[in-house]
């Protein structure tokens, strides 16, 4: 029976504030048109603002919107009245969360607000409080319910509230033409931004790491190189630096199960011909889904010549943390 009070409860949340959400479609309206507009013309950040569990969300949606080309930052309103005031000026635009709209921490900001002339958005529960009635534009986030059984602990109202932040972030996105690659810039640290930014070229062994030998070069020679270079093969290239073939362990072991003669034997009737390449400025994301695809651990990097000029392995995309 427990169990099924557990499973009562939580599907009953969820259904509450999926219905809270999707009232919250009709409120996406001309109000929030000019919000949008207001942070998009800001020539300065855009300072969110709440307290409580309104200031949590309020933190997201500043983290949201900074991080999908926004510029934005969070401000306690208890710590604004106590100083932090200073981190907003007059090319600002402050969005304040508050579900009641009554918050006093919030409404001693604004004369403050006023005196600047700072475009006020409010986020608000209540149209009649008096954060909504002094906002320039004011986002409807009423809720019939909290999913609290008591009416009491923020669950609806703040997850009403993360959604509309989402939306408005969103919307700037798009409208901003914000891409893939800069999204990676906002995240570089991150396997996404990885993935989006780091080339070929970063991983590559080239120059004088590039294991190379000719076409008439023995097998016992292509081993050396090899082995010099460390990286478990070497491309077989001609005098014009044209790629003819790829030699690796694998063609290595093939050869000796073939009683092939070490010392005279030439690489150029034991390599793989051709070998799979992947240009310099490709992804790195790119050649990991080659290999992958191949079944292969390594690839050949060619210039823009279509000659080669470097190797990369599956072991340098792992290390990079593409995955």
């Amino acid at each position: 029976m427990s169990d099924e009070i557990y499973i009562a409860a939580g599907r009953r949340t969820i259904e509450i504030e999926r219905d809270a959400v999707s009232n919250l479609i009709q409120r996406v309206d001309q109000n929030f048109a000019a919000a949008c507009e207001l942070m998009l013309n800001c020539s300065g950040r855009v300072v969110v603002s709440g307290i409580g569990k309104s200031g949590h969300i309020a933190n997201k949606i500043a983290a949201t919107l900074a991080s999908t080309g926004t510029p934005a930052f969070f401000v306690h309103p208890a710590e604004a009245s106590h100083g932090d005031m200073g981190m907003i000026t007059r090319n600002d635009v402050v969005i304040a969360v508050s579900n009641s709209g009554n918050t006093p921490e919030i409404t001693t900001l604004l004369p403050l607000l006023k005196r600047l002339a700072v475009p006020l958005i409010s986020m608000c529960g209540n149209t009649q409080s008096t954060l909504a009635r002094h906002a320039d534009v004011n986002l409807d986030i009423s809720i019939a319910e909290e999913a609290c059984p008591h009416d009491l602990a923020p669950t609806t109202s703040t997850t009403v509230s993360l959604v509309m932040g989402d939306a408005l972030a969103i919307a700037l996105l798009e409208k901003r033409g914000f891409t893939a690659e800069d999204f990676a810039y906002s995240h570089p640290g991150g396997s996404l931004g990885k993935r989006l930014l780091l080339r070929v070229s970063d991983l590559m062994h080239a120059g004088d790491s590039l294991p190379k030998v000719s076409p008439n070069a023995t097998l016992g020679e292509a081993i050396l190189e090899v082995s010099e270079k460390g990286l478990g093969m070497t491309i077989v290239a001609d005098e014009q630096g044209e790629l003819l073939g790829i030699f690796t362990d694998g063609d290595l072991r093939r050869a000796l199960d073939a009683n092939v003669d070490i010392k005279n034997s030439a690489i150029a009737d034991i390599m793989t011909t051709g070998g799979k390449t992947i240009g310099a400025d490709e992804l790195a994301a790119a050649a990991l889904t080659m290999m992958e695809d191949n079944k292969i651990s390594v690839l050949v990097v060619t210039g823009s010549d279509g000659k080669p000029i470097g190797t990369v392995q599956m072991y340098d995309v792992l290390q990079a943390g593409l995955v």
